[in-house]
Formats: C-alpha cells, sequence, structure tokens
C-alpha cells in the first residue's frame, strides 16, 4: 500500500504527476523526461541553464541521465495508484491512510478502493462508476433516486418516479444506456462531419497558402524583372545623356576653335594696322612737304590695301562662323530623339503585353448613325443618318462599330479617351456576335464584353458595378488571348483595376465602341 512520503517521492515536481520517463540533472533533481526538456528548450535563448527545483545554473544545456531506479518503481506501481494522481479520490472506508479509489457506488454515495470494492454488495441497485466525489447530479433532485431513465419528449434524464408519478408521466422514456448509445452515435454522426468538413478546411487553407507562395515567388519574379528593366533604362539614359553631351562640348569646341583661329588672324591684322596707323600719324605730325608728299604714294597704296584686307577678313568671317555664331541644337534634337526612340523600343520589347497602337475603326460595321473621323480613330454619333450601304457586317440596332483588326492570340494593349457626357461602351466582342437583333448591344450576350459610362461592366446581361464610379475619360484594356483574361483599367493616377473577365476564347476578338450623343477615340 502506497504512503503519502513515497509518492511525494514520485512526482515531478514540472506538471505534478507521477514521473513518466524520469531523468536526473547533474545537482541531483529529477524530473520528467518531456517536462525538464520542454523547460530547457525556454531557456535556450539566454544562454543560461537553471534547474526548476533548485535554480542552479549551467553555462551549457545539462546532459539528462535516466534514473533507472524511479523507473523501475513507476512501472510496478498498481494502475490504479496512478489513477490517484489523476482524480485525487480516496477510499471513503480507508480511514488510517488514504488510498486511491478503484470505483464510486452512486447509490451508497461512497468511493471504495479494491479491497472493498470486493466486499461490496452486488446488487443491482448498486451503481458502480469512474472514481466521482460529484453525487448530485446523478439523483434526481425531485425524488431523490438514480437517474435511471431518459425522457425524449423533454430530453432530460429522470428517475423511476419521475416516469410514473411525475411531471414526465405518459412521456416516452428510453433506458439511460440505450439513450446514451443513441445521443453517442448522433455525436459520432456530427463529429464524423465535423472531421470532414475540418479536412476540407485544411485543404483549403493548404491550397490558399500555396496561392499565397505562388502570389510571392510571382510578385518576387515580376519585381526583379522590372527592377532589372528600369536598371537597363537607367543605363541606356545615362548612355544616352553621356553621348549627347559629348556631342555638345565636341560642337563647342569646333566653334571655339574656329572663332578663336579667327581671332588670333584678327589680332595679328589688328597689328598690322596699328603699325601703319602710326606711321601715318607720324607723316601727319611731319612739317617737312618734301617728306610727306615723298611718302603719299606709298601710303595710297597702304590705304587701298587696308580695306581690301578689311572686305577679305570680313568675308572670311561670315563664312567660317555658323549663323548666329552658336551650336547646332537641331542636330542634338534628332541625336537625343533617336536615342530615345531606341530606349522606347527596347522597353516595349520587355513590357508583359504589346502595345497596339494600329486599332482603326471599320467602316463597314459603323452605324448608320456613327461618324468615323479621316484617321479611323475616333467614333462621334449623329442623328443624321450616313446612307452607307446595307452590309452584313454593319450594326442596324445600335450606334456600334468594330475595329478592322483582330486578335487571335498573344497579349496586347489599348487605350480608350472618352467624352464625359452622353453614353459609351468600350470592349471586345467575336465577329459572330449579331448585327441587326435587339439583344446584338455590346455586353448584352455572350459573345462580347465591356465596360460603359454608367459605371458597371456587362457581359452576358450580367452586370457588375463599379464602387467607386469612374473618375477619368480614359480606359486601359488588356487582352492575353491565350490566358484567356480581359482586364479595364482606369487610367487616372494612381492606375486603378477594374475587373477582370477569365474565358475561354473561341473566337478571335474585335475592339468593339458603342456611342450615343457622344464620343470616343482609340489613342495612338
Amino acid at each position: 500500500m502506497e504512503s503519502a512520503d513515497l509518492r511525494e517521492e514520485l512526482t515531478c515536481s514540472i506538471c505534478l504527476s507521477i514521473y513518466t520517463d524520469p531523468v536526473t540533472l547533474r545537482c541531483g533533481h529529477n524530473f520528467c523526461l518531456g517536462c525538464i526538456e520542454s523547460v530547457l528548450g525556454t531557456q535556450e535563448g539566454s544562454g543560461v541553464y537553471t534547474c526548476p527545483e533548485c535554480r542552479e545554473t549551467f553555462n551549457k544545456k545539462p546532459k539528462l541521465q535516466r534514473n533507472i531506479t524511479l523507473c523501475n518503481i513507476v512501472r510496478n506501481l498498481h494502475p490504479t495508484q496512478l489513477k490517484k494522481r489523476k482524480t485525487g479520490i480516496s477510499c471513503t472506508y480507508c480511514i488510517h491512510s488514504p488510498v486511491p479509489a478503484a470505483k464510486s457506488c452512486l447509490l451508497c454515495e461512497a468511493s471504495l478502493c479494491d479491497t472493498h470494492l470486493r466486499v461490496h454488495i452486488k446488487s443491482e441497485e448498486h451503481v458502480l462508476t469512474e472514481p466521482t466525489t460529484s453525487w448530485g447530479y446523478r439523483k434526481c433532485s425531485t425524488h431523490k433516486k438514480l437517474l435511471e431513465y431518459y425522457c425524449t419528449e423533454d430530453a432530460a434524464c429522470i428517475c423511476v418516479s419521475c416516469s410514473l408519478a411525475g411531471e414526465h408521466r405518459g412521456h416516452q422514456v428510453e433506458l439511460l444506456n440505450e439513450a446514451y448509445e443513441k445521443k453517442k452515435n448522433k455525436l459520432r454522426n456530427v463529429l464524423q462531419k465535423l472531421t470532414t468538413k475540418i479536412e476540407k478546411t485544411e485543404k483549403r487553407v493548404q491550397s490558399l497558402q500555396e496561392h499565397r507562395r505562388g502570389v510571392q515567388e510571382k510578385a518576387a519574379g515580376v519585381t526583379e524583372r522590372l527592377t532589372a528593366l528600369i536598371r537597363d533604362i537607367r543605363k541606356q539614359l545615362e548612355d544616352l545623356e553621356k553621348r549627347v553631351l559629348s556631342d555638345i562640348t565636341r560642337q563647342q569646341e569646333q566653334v571655339l576653335l574656329t572663332i578663336s583661329d579667327l581671332i588670333q588672324q584678327l589680332e595679328k591684322e589688328k597689328d598690322g594696322l596699328t603699325r601703319k596707323i602710326c606711321h601715318i600719324e607720324e607723316l601727319c605730325n611731319m612739317t617737312d612737304p618734301l617728306t610727306v608728299l615723298q611718302e603719299q604714294e606709298s601710303h595710297r597704296d597702304d590705304f587701298c590695301g587696308a580695306e581690301n584686307e578689311d572686305n577679305e577678313v570680313t568675308q572670311r568671317g561670315d563664312k567660317q562662323v555658323p549663323a548666329g555664331g552658336d551650336l547646332d541644337e537641331g542636330l542634338i534634337s534628332v541625336i537625343l530623339y533617336r536615342g530615345l526612340a531606341d530606349i522606347v523600343t527596347d522597353v516595349k520589347r520587355g513590357l508583359y503585353m504589346q502595345v497596339t497602337s494600329d486599332i482603326l475603326l471599320d467602316i463597314k460595321t459603323a452605324n448608320y448613325n456613327i461618324i468615323v473621323s479621316d484617321d479611323l480613330k475616333t467614333a462621334s454619333y449623329t442623328d443624321i443618318d450616313q446612307q452607307r450601304p446595307d452590309t452584313p457586317e454593319r450594326f442596324t440596332c445600335y450606334s456600334q462599330v468594330l475595329s478592322t483588326r483582330s486578335f487571335s492570340s498573344g497579349r496586347h494593349y489599348w487605350d480608350v479617351e472618352t467624352s464625359n457626357s452622353g453614353y459609351w461602351c468600350v470592349g471586345v466582342c467575336y465577329p459572330s456576335m449579331m448585327r441587326t437583333e435587339d439583344n446584338s448591344d455590346i455586353g448584352d450576350n455572350d459573345k462580347s464584353w465591356c465596360v460603359y459610362s454608367d459605371c458597371d461592366l456587362l457581359h452576358n446581361t450580367i452586370e457588375t458595378s463599379l464602387d467607386p464610379p469612374l473618375s477619368c475619360d480614359t480606359v486601359g484594356i488588356l487582352l492575353d488571348y491565350e490566358a484567356g483574361r480581359l482586364s479595364f483599367y482606369e487610367l487616372c493616377d494612381p492606375i486603378r483595376h477594374l475587373h477582370t473577365y477569365t474565358e475561354t476564347f473561341t473566337e478571335p476578338l474585335h475592339a468593339a465602341f458603342c456611342v450615343h450623343d457622344t464620343w470616343v477615340r482609340v489613342m495612338s
């Protein structure tokens, strides 16, 4: 029979239960293997380990030595002794030393150890259960008898008196164990459904986690690609800047060199003229007529020569110094324009989509009340019939028009400018869409998709409202044919994604436009 002192010695100070796989620290204190590993695990970040019992510290994680003696003692304990540590219920009749209870008798309201259980009355009135101290809920509060039946009408546990003479008289009742089995079956069914639901939920969570990883990986890839693209653009712009600045420097040096040569020539000529001026001034200051007259012919030759040289210098200077005496800005502009055009061409190659600038309106499809501009880019509404010939391609019920080209592969993008007034819609459609019926309006059938000025998107008569509504007059359309994605964007600042349709396209797609008392324009 287990004494209180022995139970104390076999108790783990962490979980307060009898040891499970007991181990010993270097300081001599014992713990369950799982308990001490959990405690030491929480101390790893601090770099110092401490015994939970005596607080002795260890610089390194202490080695755990299995305590064979304690393991053998715990292993040889009687099962009821182990349960005692969990229930804390002792035998009612062992008054000298506490002994763990093996069963409780609901009739006697007493708990019994193995010894007293063997001599206990075994009649049906004495109902044995797992050790308990809760007697009240096992008996009827009215008749103080055991609850042996279950009233199915009131969903209540009742005693025999409740069924025969009490408030449950005449009700359908079942034996407690029968009702218990039925309830357990129902609970098992609920449990199965809940288990199935949680499995589905876990799969959904796993799917979302995989999708999240996919989005993160895709975002990282797009970020890397765009960063490289912008880095390349920056490098090309820097090279272009160096090239343009180098050309400016070259032109400046050429012009300055020419001007410096002319200045040097003019300085030499100036020196010669200065000397002649001095000589003439000397003649003018002489009082001897004979000397002055003898120099007269030479002076005339010098004067005529100087006048001719001055004309030559002026003509030579006009020819060698550019008009305006400045840089060739036209050449600089051409270099800059061509460089930027090359950069834009390279950028377009690296973009996700192909920017489509050759979308033209097809007059053969234009309604009689649509005016198509000369450049085939603008469609505007008019009340005046345009007197166009009847063709199978022409829209007759609605003021609509399609593009001449179609898209059956690839990624394409184009911008459409719209008016702030009137009704308009822009989108795409199959060439097989009806042209003369009531449902030939863009978006009113399963062959067309559009966004329109009433701030809604429309496909197959199903509307998708925009919130907030459109705030600017330019719409971008991005088509990825193979991926089956059609996206609409509002080109405000910042650009706003309006909606993306996901379809499996089965025909080529044309750009489609509808106007009433307004206009739309495909931007170049």
